[in-house]
C-alpha cells in the first residue's frame, strides 16, 4: 500500500510520541509488539489521513485508539467522533478502549482485538 507524504513536523511528533507513552499504552503495546498477539504485526503513534493514530494494523486498516478520562468531556468526545468519521472515511476501521479497560483486562482487550480481525479475515 503507498504512504501518504508525511510532513516533518507530524513525522517529529510521532516520533516523540513514540517515546512518551502512557500506561495503558505501554500495556497494550507490550501485548502487541514483536507480533506477540498471535503473530499479528502492529505500529504504533502512526500517522494516518492527518492524525497520528495510537496502533495500528495497516495490513488490516484497523486502528485501536486509547482514550484516557480526558477523552469523556464534551469537546473531547466529539473531536474523537470527527477523527473517527475521517479515518473510517478513509478506509480504516477504528476501535476504541478507555485506558482503564487496557490496565484492569488487557486479555479481554486483546481478545476484542482479535474478533474485530476475525471479522475483517472473512
Amino acid at each position: 500500500m503507498p504512504h501518504a507524504p508525511i510532513p516533518p513536523q507530524r513525522r517529529a511528533n510521532a516520533k516523540r510520541m513514540r517515546k512518551a507513552l502512557t500506561d495503558a499504552e505501554l500495556k497494550l503495546w507490550n501485548a502487541l509488539r514483536a507480533h506477540r498477539l498471535m503473530g499479528l504485526s502492529f505500529r504504533r503513534q502512526l500517522p494516518i489521513a492527518g492524525y497520528i493514530v495510537d496502533f495500528a494494523r495497516p495490513s488490516h486498516r484497523l486502528i485501536v485508539e486509547l482514550d484516557g478520562s480526558q477523552h469523556a468531556a464534551k469537546a473531547n468526545a466529539d473531536y474523537d467522533l470527527v477523527r473517527t468519521y475521517n479515518l473510517e472515511s478513509a478506509g480504516w476501521t477504528v476501535i476504541r478502549f478507555w485506558n482503564d479497560d487496557v490496565l484492569r483486562d488487557i486479555d479481554n482487550v486483546c481478545l476484542h482485538i482479535l474478533a474485530i480481525l476475525g471479522k475483517h479475515a472473512s
